[in-house]
């Protein structure tokens, strides 16, 4: 009759060790979305400023279409990888394709800026001018979502990492998510 109570006890405290372990884990993930909602809309607007600069740059350099035409091919990538993260930012596979889409996306960007910079009269555009400043801006504020986002995924995978949590998460299908 002792040892009953001692089970009772035992399993009393592994109940609620697990719904706790469990509660903090979710905690963490959602910590990863909503990391993400601010990463998503500097990319959206990264994508927009984007597009408004193809727009003007067509127009004006029809001699570097093929680069511009790789430029909206990357931009597609990435908004496709975005679109792929929003329903699950703590699943790995989407965000791997999402780091990869958008570096290639970020590089691409970066030359459409130089290239707008090195030429005199497309530098001396007002509207260009500040089309692009806004993008490095927006780029910057990108890059410090991209971090808060890193930071969330890092807490999270520690937390998933730790035992005996990790016996519980690999139990009810958690795994680790991915950085940027």
């Amino acid at each position: 009759m002792h040892w009953n109570w001692w089970l009772w006890g035992l399993g009393a405290v592994l109940l609620f060790w697990s719904i706790g372990a469990y509660n903090r884990v979710m905690q963490l993930r959602n910590e990863i979305a909503k990391a993400f909602a601010q990463l998503d809309d500097a990319l959206t607007r990264r994508f927009a400023h984007g597009d408004l600069l193809l727009e003007r740059l067509r127009e004006r350099l029809p001699s570097e279409q093929a680069s511009l035409d790789a430029l909206a091919a990357t931009q597609a990538d990435a908004k496709a990888a975005t679109q792929a993260v929003r329903a699950r930012p703590y699943a790995a596979d989407p965000v791997a394709q999402l780091a990869v889409a958008a570096a290639v996306h970020g590089a691409a960007l970066t030359r459409l800026v130089s290239l707008v910079e090195h030429q005199a009269e497309l530098n001396a555009d007002p509207e260009l001018s500040a089309a692009v400043d806004e993008l490095k801006l927006i780029e910057r504020q990108r890059a410090f979502s991209r971090q808060v986002f890193n930071q969330a995924v890092t807490a999270y995978n520690a937390a998933v990492r730790q035992f005996p949590t990790r016996v519980l998460m690999s139990f009810v299908g958690f795994s680790e998510a991915r950085s940027l």
